[in-house]
């Protein structure tokens, strides 16, 4: 009877654990969008793909855009930002994850 009263406690968190990990995996692959395509767009001969770099350096299953703050002139900079999704269906998201990276243009 005991177990049956800690349950939904148990059970809210596991889900606050979880979604602690969907944040942080979040963060990481905006970090890795951000640098995959400030990469490409520091380089003269491709940088017109860049957005398509970024997105293809994250799961397919989170939400990424891609913005460039500054275009090639010394250095380049580019803004990812991720939506992080909710584990817990009664909660709206938690936000969204934002990394920005320079590179040196070639």
């Amino acid at each position: 009877m005991e177990f049956a009263g800690w349950l939904p406690i148990l059970l809210l968190v596991a889900l606050a654990g979880i979604q602690l990990g969907v944040a942080g995996f979040a963060v990481q692959q905006a970090g890795s969008a951000a640098r995959a395509a400030a990469r490409v767009a520091a380089q003269e001969e491709i940088g017109h793909r860049w957005a398509e770099a970024g997105r293809a350096a994250t799961s397919d299953w989170l939400s990424v855009s891609l913005g460039m703050g500054e275009a090639c002139g010394d250095v380049t900079t580019v803004t990812a930002s991720v939506e992080v999704p909710s584990v817990m269906p009664f909660l709206p998201s938690p936000g969204t994850a934002r990394r920005s990276v320079t590179m040196p243009c070639d």
